[in-house]
């Protein structure tokens, strides 16, 4: 089994960054000491664009330095001196100090940009050699019939044999989606059994820039809009040299417009057509001739409503710009959540990942890292498509977070709002939402089913049906009654309502599970080498011992529903029996309830922290206890507790904290935060949705 993978492009303008991030995730859902290294970059001055996606992406531990080998002006100067021992020694012993910190190290090879082009495939292909890495190839397949990528992949083949290299496969990337059946037949006239090959089709939008490559390659200054929407995608770029009127004909949605610094009539016609309805939504402007809006016209701008584009000035003539502009080369950055989960979807729709490990040999770590853990959860999720509702369609994290899920194929997804506005909204920040269900609170064909509904169930309570029928205009309500009916699997809510207001419904209809006294919450604490279950720190405030007896089980099964067995520390200030006092006896009442109601659980209590946690402390606190210094699940006594210490524990110990996760109701409902952030918003739906799972089965 290799410790390593070699992947190097047989020529430019393969789309190896695609190849290469698709392998990384396949190896940081598997692996817990990861590397990556670059034998050549192109320059030290600069940092190297792929080295810091990968480097940022998937958190590396390493200094820049120790990823790098040699810049290419010093290898080709090694190469032309003939010190070719220099070279590769150099490379090596680079590789080597990193190798001891890395259970397996991806390797990419060089950029075909540089002075070494004429032989660069065979320059990749020694570096594998001497780092004894396999090396997989991926070959350009854009623009070229199957007969000339076939007589590509047996030159590719003749070259690895002549330099005895371990070739473990090819991968034809770019290909025409037309093409694609026969591309893959090549395969069967040039693979070998046991090789990984694969064929994966062009995806434009990998090809285009966004508004925030354009900026970095031009050190544009700014001038208007907020930096979120640097990440637009740039489908085409026009220089803005004619009259406002044909501008304004000749403008399509995600276009950068070009126009000298002066031309405050186009300026000023571009901003009302983003405010306008009937008017493509371009990505941003460009001001040429390093000229800046005037005082007023930049007082204007600043007081128009947050416009979802940017503009910004550069110092160089129209002519230059629009030529500096053409010559930008795409690339994948991490800034850009929407254009990695675009790569990593087009990556696993055409390529077997399950299979790719199973060649790749790759052994999963014992440890559990966060990477690790959530592609469990979407794993989970996707194998059995649960049905979310998000009432919060207004709130642009949750129409982010919508797409996101949608591309990757995890939940099905109902948006509660005006269908027009919510479109509306999609199209203006560039978002598609391809696949998703639109229902208007005011204009729906459920409204008087659930109104009927929940007159039923509330009318000894005083409710009208005339109360009833407004009540399911209200999103949260609304929401709700899809997931009690069965019409959804869960619901998420949140983002823009106060707790009381998302969770409220369902204490009122859903309710709690037969024998639960209590709705709680947990935490999934997802730390470097393992995943941590921390209840009860959103909900309740000050639990009595009945009450922290279920939020324990609740929190135990909610740790067996995402494959976490339960080990339950019932926490304290003392140990065992040492404590006296009031906030100790209803700790250790809750623990002899809980052992009462559900003997198969192991739980102990009360317990320290350090002794539920430190199987050291644990010898000398409480030995012989089969949670003691093995705790998987812990029960705080109270909500200051538990929120101040999963919040102190998150930030000292760099740990993902994933929830809070709703514990005791007999459906699905989950609360966010406020503040939440759109990879808060994805992990939770997901979540929901294995709870989902967890209920039906």
């Amino acid at each position: 089994m290799s410790n390593n993978l070699y992947i190097a492009a047989a020529e430019s303008g393969a789309g190896k960054s695609l190849i290469v991030l698709g392998f990384m995730e396949l190896l940081s859902r598997h692996v817990k000491r990861i590397g990556f290294f670059r034998p050549v970059v192109r320059t030290y001055e600069e940092t190297d664009s792929h080295l810091r996606l990968i480097a940022e992406h998937y958190k590396l531990p390493f200094k820049y330095n120790d990823m790098v080998g040699m810049s290419s002006s010093k290898a080709l100067e090694l190469m032309q001196a003939g010190d070719l021992d220099t070279l590769y020694t150099t490379i090596i012993n680079k590789y080597k100090n990193l190798e001891k910190d890395c259970d397996f190290i991806l390797i990419e090879g060089t950029d075909f940009r540089g002075s070494m082009v004429p032989f660069e495939f065979d320059i990749n292909a020694r570096f594998a050699n001497n780092l004894g890495a396999p090396i997989l190839a991926v070959i350009n397949g854009h623009g070229k019939s199957p007969v000339e990528i076939g007589e590509n992949l047996s030159i590719v083949r003749d070259t690895l044999a002549q330099e005895k290299c371990d070739q473990i496969g090819t991968c034809i990337n770019r290909v025409e989606e037309k093409t694609l059946e026969t591309v893959k037949g090549i395969f069967a006239r040039y693979g070998k059994p046991g090789e990984i090959n694969f064929v994966v089709p062009e995806k434009s939008l990998l090809q285009k820039l966004t508004m925030r490559q354009i900026v970095k390659a031009l050190s544009a200054s700014h001038i208007y809009g907020d930096d979120q929407y640097l990440n637009h995608d740039v489908m085409e770029f026009k220089v803005a040299a004619m009259g406002l009127e044909k501008v304004l004909k000749l403008s399509t949605d995600q276009m950068l417009v070009i126009t000298p610094g002066d031309r405050t009539d186009v300026l000023i016609g571009l901003f009302m057509s983003m405010l306008a309805d009937n008017f493509p939504r371009i990505s941003g402007i460009l001001l040429t001739g390093g000229i800046q809006p005037s005082e007023q016209l930049q007082k204007l701008m600043d007081g128009v409503t947050q416009l979802p584009m940017t503009v910004y000035g550069v110092d160089t003539d129209t002519f230059e710009t629009a030529m500096q502009v053409g010559a930008i080369h795409p690339v994948l950055t991490p800034e850009n959540d929407r254009r990695l989960t675009a790569a990593l979807s087009h990556f696993e729709a055409y390529v077997d990942v399950d299979v790719l490990g199973q060649i790749l040999r790759i052994t999963r770590s014992r440890m559990i890292t966060p990477i690790m853990f959530e592609y469990e959860l979407f794993e989970r999720a996707r194998a059995n498509r649960k049905h979310i509702v998000l009432p919060e369609s207004e709130d642009e994290r949750i129409l982010r977070a919508t797409e996101i899920l949608l591309k990757r194929n995890v939940v099905d997804i109902t948006l509660l709002g005006n269908e027009e506005k919510i479109l509306k909204q999609a199209r203006a920040l560039q978002l598609s939402l391809q696949g998703v269900n639109i229902i208007d609170p005011y204009d729906n064909d459920l409204v008087h089913e659930y109104a009927a509904e929940y007159f039923r169930l509330r009318k000894h309570k005083g409710i009208t049906k005339e109360q009833a029928f407004e009540l399911m205009h209200d999103v949260s309500y609304l929401g709700t009654m899809m997931v009690h009916k069965g019409h959804a699997d869960g619901m998420v809510s949140g983002a823009a309502h106060t707790t009381q207001h998302t969770i409220r419904p369902a204490f009122e209809f859903i309710k709690t599970k037969p024998g639960v006294s209590i709705v709680s919450s947990s935490f999934l604490m997802c730390f470097d080498d393992r995943v941590l279950v921390y209840g009860d720190c959103a909900v309740n405030p000050n639990p009595n011992a009945e009450q922290l007896a279920d939020i324990a089980i609740s929190s135990a099964e909610t740790a067996m529903n995402f494959g976490i067995e339960p080990r339950i520390a019932m926490l304290s200030y003392s140990t065992g029996e040492s404590g006296k006092g009031e906030d100790v006896e209803k700790v250790r009442n809750a623990t002899r309830i809980a052992r009462e109601r559900r003997p198969d659980l192991k739980i102990a209590g009360p317990i320290q922290y350090d002794a539920a946690i430190e199987p050291a402390v644990a010898l000398l606190k409480m030995p012989g206890s089969d949670v003691a210094g093995k705790a998987t699940v812990f029960i705080f006594p109270d909500l200051n507790t538990g929120n101040n210490t999963y919040k102190a524990v998150q930030r000292a110990a760099n740990a993902v904290a994933i929830g809070p996760v709703l514990q005791g109701l007999n459906k699905p409902v989950n609360d966010l935060s406020r503040g939440c952030l759109v990879k808060d918003i994805v992990n939770t739906v997901v979540i929901t949705a294995i709870q989902a799972q967890g209920m039906e089965s």
